[in-house]
Formats: structure tokens, sequence, C-alpha cells
């Protein structure tokens, strides 16, 4: 911020020549005899001109007078008499009258030079050292790239869902369902794992999400799989079947990575984004219901961030704030792709309602179904390419019921020395707000946790005693 003093106003220090015309006699033209020419004849007499083919030329009597006093009085005007011989040949120039004849009007010093298309002789040199300079520079940046790319401790090939990993252009232009078959079909994977001994026992569906062939899926799927180390397959839109490794699992967030080999040469599919969703958009979910590879169904987005658990019965650790659809889904389209009429993901089916309210794999499609939103999806698939394992965010406090007739999480447990209860949360308090979100219950505190990031800074607001408090928590992380 730039401080600015006013001086004092009234005084006059001398200094100013313009506001003092006595001090300073250049600046008053009636009192410079001399500098205007042309403009006050009974003044500036003193100092004739004479005219050569239009410009100003001095005139010695003038040069060796001496200086005229500008304050004192004026003496005679001498009488200035015009040149004598025929008028000089401007006929581009304007004319100018005076004293009843009329004369061009003076163009100035003289002719301009003309300038010299050549370019002056530095400029080469100049031009040189520059060109040398970039191309150095530019021998430099590619040594850099190649000795990163092809030393020996360069990283390997895949780091991670970057830009260049995953499809971000929509492949097809908004339109109707049988553009967005032709377009997502290619990219949509059978998976056969074991479930319970049975190496036929589960099927399920799945994704390319990148260009390196990783395919992402529920990890309910697979899971049975993944604990008693069977085998994983993966049928392509063709029929080809190959075998799939798995690269790592959430519980937390019901999602999995697996690996084909390079030679299944499965196409991307392209990834898009929740945030524009708007309820009764329509989408499309593609998958292998009841084992039915290829199937495409139809509908809308019914409801955005519903707060459900997935995962089989009676497991509750799996919470997402879903995206809420009534395409048909069935069981054996968990893990397959939800996809809007621009064909980009924007969710992995995972869960559907049944006619006693529950959200598992084993009923028939009601018209109620449940997708992972793409926004966590990358998250955690990330993750777990990067690491081997995926990171959820905790608080350090247990819900439970209430009992207290309140709309809230109700907080059974706070943990000595977790981020809840450093922010200053008791046994006791009913969060009732997550940064801006609304908090019901307990499901919906932890969905609402679980869409932000370990190390995120999140405002609650919660109940104690009647009263409404506000605190801030830093979030911590568990491997899950």
């Amino acid at each position: 911020m730039n401080d600015h003093e006013p001086g004092p106003t009234g005084a006059d220090d001398g200094l100013d020549a313009d506001t003092d015309p006595g001090t300073d006699p250049g600046t008053d033209p009636g009192t410079d005899p001399g500098t205007d020419p042309g403009t006050d004849p009974g003044t500036e007499a003193t100092l004739p001109l004479s005219l050569d083919a239009g410009r100003h030329v001095a005139d010695p009597a003038v040069d060796a007078a001496p200086a005229t006093d500008a304050l004192a009085a004026p003496g005679p005007v001498p009488q200035w008499t015009p040149p004598s011989g025929p008028l000089p040949s401007a006929p581009d120039r304007p004319w100018h009258d005076y004293a009843g004849t009329t004369y061009p009007m003076p163009l100035g010093p003289g002719p301009i030079p003309a300038r010299s298309s050549r370019p002056s002789g530095w400029i080469w040199p100049v031009v040189a050292v520059i060109a040398l300079v970039v191309g150095l520079l530019g021998g430099v940046a590619g040594a850099v790239v190649y000795d990163q790319a092809a030393g020996d401790d360069a990283p390997e090939r895949y780091a991670g869902l970057d830009d260049d990993a995953i499809v971000e252009l929509p492949p097809v232009e908004t339109g109707g369902v049988t553009a967005v078959a032709e377009a997502v079909l290619p990219s949509t994977v059978q998976i056969v794992a074991e479930l319970d001994g049975n190496p036929q026992g589960a099927t399920g569906s799945g994704f390319v999400i990148d260009v390196d062939g990783h395919i992402v899926t529920n990890n309910h799927v697979v899971e049975s799989a993944a604990e008693n180390d069977g085998p994983v397959q993966v049928v392509d839109q063709q029929g080809d079947t190959y075998d799939a490794r798995i690269v790592g699992r959430s519980p937390v967030y019901d999602l999995a990575v697996l690996q084909v080999p390079d030679d299944a040469d499965l196409e991307p599919a392209a990834l898009g984004t929740t945030e524009g969703l708007r309820v009764g958009d329509g989408v499309v979910a593609i998958g292998s219901p009841l084992g039915l590879s290829a199937t495409v169904t139809a509908g809308i987005v019914s409801a955005l961030n519903r707060p459900v658990t997935t995962g089989t019965p009676g497991d509750d650790s799996s919470y997402i704030n879903a995206v809420q659809t009534d395409a048909a889904i069935n069981p054996g389209n968990s893990g397959g792709p939800l996809v809007n009429l621009r064909g980009q993901v924007v969710g992995v089916n995972s869960a559907i309602a049944t006619s006693g309210g529950a959200t598992n794999g084993e009923a028939g499609n009601i018209g109620v179904g449940f997708a992972i939103p793409v926004e966590q999806v990358r998250i955690t698939a990330d993750q777990i390419l990067q690491t081997g394992e995926a990171r959820y965010p905790v608080i350090g406090a247990q819900v439970g019921g209430s009992g207290t007739g309140v709309s809230g999480a109700f907080l059974s447990k706070v943990t000595s020395g977790t981020p809840a209860d450093e922010a200053g949360l008791e046994d006791g308090d009913v969060v009732v707000e997550v940064d801006g979100m609304r908090v019901v219950d307990g499901i919906s505190l932890i969905v609402n946790i679980r869409t932000h990031q370990p190390g995120d800074t999140v405002d609650f607001v919660y109940l104690r005693d009647g009263r409404e408090r506000t605190t801030s928590i830093t979030l911590d992380s568990e491997v899950g």
C-alpha cells in the first residue's frame, strides 16, 4: 500500500515557475518576443524571416543584434518587405496570405532523408547469437528428457491416472443410446472370479480406465478370489478371455483395479464427471447382468448425492455418495460403467435397492440402482496404481443411535488423540453439518467425510446441550 502525504497549502516557495509568470519569462508568449512567429506581428518584428523555397532561414543581422529585455516596452515596429521574384513552386503545399502577398507555408528545417531498407550492420550478429542460444537450450532440454525416459533409474511406464493415461475427450457427440453403446461396449468387459471356492462362482462387469489396460470393477466382485488367491478372468466384447491380476482393492469404496496382459489390446473408456449431471439426464448402464455379457440398458439420473452402503449383505463398511438411476441394473452389472449420453463414464454400478430396502446385488431390478461417482473412482484407482493400496479419511469417532429426536449423526465415542478429539468434539455431540452439507444420520456423516481426502481441513457444525457450535477438523487417514 502506497502512502500519500499531502503537503501544506497556501505557501509559495518560488520554485514553481508555471504559477509565477514574473520569474519565468519563457512561458508567457506575450512577453517573449520571437518564440511564436506569426501570431503577434506587433511584437515579433525583431526576428525578420526570409523565405527560401519555403524554409525558415536565420537572419545574420538579427543574430548579431543585442538581446531585447522581455519586460521592457516594445519599440517601433519595423516594416517587413516580402522577397521579390516569382513564387516558389509548391503545388501540394498550403498557401499563407501575408500583407496581401501569398506564399507557401514553410515545411520545417529541410527535407527528411530517405530511410535505407538495408538493416544495420549489428543486427545480423545479434540474430546469430540468439539462434545459437535457442539451439543450445533446446539441446539441453532434449538431453534431460531423454535421460529421464531412458536412464537406469527412470520411473516405470505407469505412474497413475494422469491426463496422458486416461481418455478425457468424449468419443461420441451428444446423441442416442445406439451411439453410446457403439462407443463404450468395446471398453466394457465381463469378469469371472472365484466365489467360495467355485472358480465360476461370481460374475460381474468392469471397464478399461486407461491406455495401459487397467480395469476397474467392484471390490465385492473379486473379493473372494483375492482372499483365496483364486483365478480372475476377463472376457471382452468379442468373447476373448484373458487372465487378470488384481492390482489392489478398496473395501471402503467397493472398488478394485485389475491388470490384463498387453496383448489384450482393450480400448479405454472416456471418463466424464458427475458435477454436470442433473436429475432427469439420460444415462446408460453397460455390463453382464445375470451373466449375459455386453448388455445395454438405459434410464435417467433419478437422484444425486444419495448416501448408501454397498457390498454383501451385513457388510456396512462401504459407503458411497451415489448417483441413483432407474436404468435396469441386476446382479452381474456390478462394476460396469454408468455412462452419460456423450459416451463418458460417470459412475460404477455397484448396488440396487430391493423391495425390503436393502442395497445389495442379490435381488432383481426394481428401478432403483446406485453408482459410485467417477470422481471417487479416479482418486481411488490412482492411489491403488501408485501405491498398491487406497486410503480413506477418518476423524476418530464412532456414530450410533442418538435417542435425542434431533436430526444428525450422534457421536457415541470420540477416541482420545484423534482429529475429532483435538477439534473439541465429545461423546454425545450431534453433528448436523459437514462442510456446508447437511447431515441427517450416521451414514450421511460417513459419506460426507469420505467425499473429502486425507489431509483436508473440513468445517463441522454440531449440537451440544442444545447449542449449535462449530469446529474445523483436519482429516486423518486409514488404509481400506
